[in-house]
């Protein structure tokens, strides 16, 4: 498949590893220096942002093609989402209230699938959102800790400068990310209401509800919610291509 012109917007969620699972000389760990209880729950729910104490509950994907007339084809979009109940060679297929696929998997199926994609499209341009400092580390992380080899090396690069792949929140700081000033770092759904784009939040579901939402049965409005992201995402994609890359 000649596939040096596809894109793949995609994004992550994530949540925290059920709290029996450490040892007590880890749990000791991960709340080390925190004093209150709220302290305590704060590093708890810090801990879904690194594989080695959070799992992945879905994957959201967007395959994109240049067109002739300078648009973009959609080649297709959907979610792989987690159900723990599945065994390694299950899976069901769901379809969201959008109409999108979402296809659900044992963590470790969900994982294995993803990098079947990505094997795909061998030299697919990723588009993301912070996703160079979380989502791909994460990815290739927890497929490591699953005993899953990745196909394609998510990190490869400097932090200045890495090919087939976009990350927003780089592009929108220029590589100098400020707590002040014009490089300041924005949250996502900043970026997304500044440049006049609907917010993934704005149907009320946000990353710190996810591990509430999944707990709660609901894996489906977590791919919805995820799919908004990426769509977003995409969408600002587009925007920085138009107006502020330079390097094509």
């Amino acid at each position: 498949m000649a596939n040096d012109n596809f894109f793949m917007a995609f994004d992550i969620e994530t949540i925290p590893l059920d709290w029996d699972s450490f040892s007590e000389s880890q749990q000791e760990y991960l709340i080390r220096n925190a004093q209150t209880e709220e302290e305590i729950q704060k590093k708890k729910n810090e801990m879904a942002l690194t594989p080695f104490t959070a799992k992945a509950v879905c994957i959201g994907i967007q395959i994109m093609k240049p067109a002739d007339d300078g648009t973009y084809e959609l080649i297709n979009k959907g979610a792989l989402a987690l159900d723990e109940s599945l065994i390694d060679s299950a899976c069901e297929e769901k379809i969201l209230e959008t109409g999108d696929v979402c296809k659900l998997y044992n963590e470790k199926m969900m994982l294995e699938q993803f990098w079947r994609i990505i094997n795909k499209y061998r030299n697919v341009h990723l588009v993301s959102f912070n996703g160079r400092n979380f989502d791909a580390p994460f990815l290739m992380l927890r497929s490591a800790l699953l005993g899953i080899k990745p196909s394609r090396n998510l990190m490869s690069g400097t932090k200045f400068n890495y090919s087939y792949h976009t990350d927003l929140l780089d592009e929108l700081t220029f590589y100098i990310p400020q707590q002040v000033g014009a490089t300041r770092r924005f949250n996502f759904d900043f970026y997304t209401r500044a440049f006049g784009l609907v917010s993934p939040k704005s149907a009320g579901v946000d990353g710190s509800k996810v591990a509430e939402y999944f707990h709660n049965g609901k894996i489906l409005e977590i791919a919805e919610y995820c799919l908004r992201d990426v769509y977003a995402t995409w969408e600002l994609f587009c925007i920085w291509r138009e107006f502020l890359a330079f390097r094509d």
